[in-house]
């Protein structure tokens, strides 16, 4: 029915240990997904976040104040099925990193992308094993295949709840480089945003600030950190 809304009808919400992970409950009955799988989490802490946005939920439920069990939702009915796929998909971006595409000038920004990219690379080419090569423009460079391979293995490592929450940092951010460096540890996620958000921080500075690409850019901002948070609750 058009405009059908669900509406809150637990009055209890508690997580339990179950199948080698978490279940949050729902007057004792386990939380499933939209495609009727039992939702078991990896983590202890994840499943209490989890379990933190249903006991939130007051008359309608309202499914855009649920980001954890979105992420979660995804981890198990798209990600798992098709795991293979959606890493390869991943690993692909390595080979055109926003971090090695600069600005042919005017020269402030070109050096304002260095300064900030360079070093994230470097650490890239030495914690990764993973070289890239920056370019000016963005005709495509190819990337060495052993740093891609490297990469492609490493996102091939993660469990499908990482994966979920990884995508959003390297669609959102358009860096395969950015979102290890997130989830290795080498960047806040504050840091990884602003990081990514160069070439746009600079359109702002000479023409200033549109008010709806405001409101975009804090909604995937917003989403950046969610992501973030997800993966480190992860365990």
């Amino acid at each position: 029915m058009a405009g059908w809304v669900a509406k809150r009808f637990w009055k209890g919400v508690s997580v339990a240990e179950d199948a080698g992970g978490f279940a949050v409950l729902l007057d004792g009955r386990a939380l499933r997904t939209p495609a009727k799988r039992p939702l078991i989490l990896p983590t202890g802490p994840l499943a209490e976040a989890v379990a933190d946005e249903w006991r939130a939920q007051e008359g309608e439920v309202r499914p855009g104040t649920m980001p954890f069990t979105r992420s979660a939702n995804s981890a198990l009915d798209k990600v798992e099925p098709q795991f293979d796929e959606v890493a390869g998909m991943l690993a692909a971006y390595g080979g055109t990193d926003l971090l090695c595409y600069r600005a042919p000038a005017p020269a402030a920004l070109t050096a304002r992308q260095a300064e900030a990219w360079d070093p994230i690379l470097a650490w890239a080419a030495e914690a990764l094993g993973a070289p890239l090569e920056p370019t000016v423009g963005v005709m495509h460079r190819p990337q060495p295949e052993e740093s891609l391979r490297r990469l492609a293995e490493r996102v091939g490592a993660l469990s499908p709840f990482q994966v979920a929450a990884f995508h959003d940092l390297v669609a959102i951010s358009n860096s395969l480089v950015l979102a290890f460096g997130v989830t290795e540890g080498r960047l806040l996620a504050e840091e990884a945003w602003e990081l990514s958000r160069i070439d746009e921080t600079w359109q702002v500075e000479q023409w200033g600030e549109d008010e709806e690409a405001a409101e975009i850019e804090a909604a995937r901002r917003a989403a950046f950190l969610q992501a973030a948070r997800f993966y480190a609750l992860c365990g």
